[in-house]
């Protein structure tokens, strides 16, 4: 699944196209996404992009009469093309700009989403979200209160998105590793101390994926057509039985709340 990153990315490749822009046309192809896109979208036809946001791993589109929020799903992703280029396979949902660039959604899996947020209003998949992970909201006295008396592994702790959006599981299983905390540790029983040092690892982390260009992920791709690079630096992800990168143990696998981390037994406590 795309994580906060390859979302990131895509708006920052995205944006130099789309905003300022006038959407000539709106093309729904396929309205049965995860949820049905609603005839509102194409209130964005003659109207102005007038900035493009991420809230979570949400994308959203501004205009004066509201907002389209767009999101990639399991498999989905955003593609920057000349309006005459030929439809792909499962592109779903299309905008067309003044500048004759078209904006894509293609989703194979159609986990993604394509909806409409009023102006003024805040759209009930966004309003009990919890802070960015990258913004002052997050920090670290702030997420010890949180956790006090929580008996939930600290790596499905920090992936609650009401405690903060857009920490998926890779970046989840990398932050804690450099953090040197075990992902099965109670969220409750972390330390103000190590949450100090945890919260600056995850922005870290985060911005570093961003900056070089969104994890390579098999169903991802930039908006224009390329992958990123961040995979090759990924320290315990993917890593199972592998030897750490400090250490030299064996890393090792468990499922938490189904997903797969991985992490050593001797580095993280």
């Amino acid at each position: 699944m795309p994580e906060l990153p390859e979302v990131e990315v895509s708006r920052m490749g995205i944006t130099p196209h789309v905003q300022n822009q006038v959407v000539t046309k709106v093309n729904i192809y396929n309205a049965s996404m995860r949820w049905p896109v609603p005839d509102d979208v194409y209130q964005l036809e003659g109207l102005i992009v007038t900035s493009i946001e991420r809230r979570a791993k949400y994308l959203l589109l501004h205009c004066e009469l509201g907002s389209t929020i767009l999101h990639l799903g399991m498999s989905g992703n955003l593609r920057v093309v000349d309006k005459s280029e030929p439809l792909k396979k499962h592109d779903h949902v299309e905008f067309i700009f003044g500048n004759g660039k078209a904006l894509r959604l293609n989703d194979p899996r159609r986990f993604g989403c394509c909806l409409w947020q009023e102006p003024g209003e805040v759209h009930k998949l966004l309003s009990k979200l919890g802070p960015e992970p990258l913004t002052d909201d997050f920090f670290a006295k702030r997420v010890y209160e949180q956790s006090r008396n929580k008996k939930v592994p600290v790596k499905q702790f920090i992936m609650d998105n009401a405690v903060v959006v857009g920490v998926g599981n890779i970046y989840a299983n990398e932050s804690l590793f450099k953090a040197g905390i075990h992902p099965k540790r109670e969220a409750g029983k972390v330390s103000l101390k190590r949450y100090q040092a945890l919260i600056p690892i995850i922005k870290d982390t985060l911005a570093a994926a961003i900056r070089q260009g969104g994890t390579t992920l098999k169903d991802f791709a930039q908006s224009d057509g390329k992958p990123g690079y961040f995979a090759q630096e990924l320290l315990v992800y993917g890593r199972k039985g592998k030897p750490c990168m400090t250490c030299a143990n064996e890393l090792e696998e468990i499922r938490l709340g189904q997903r797969s981390t991985i992490f050593c037994s001797n580095c993280q406590k």
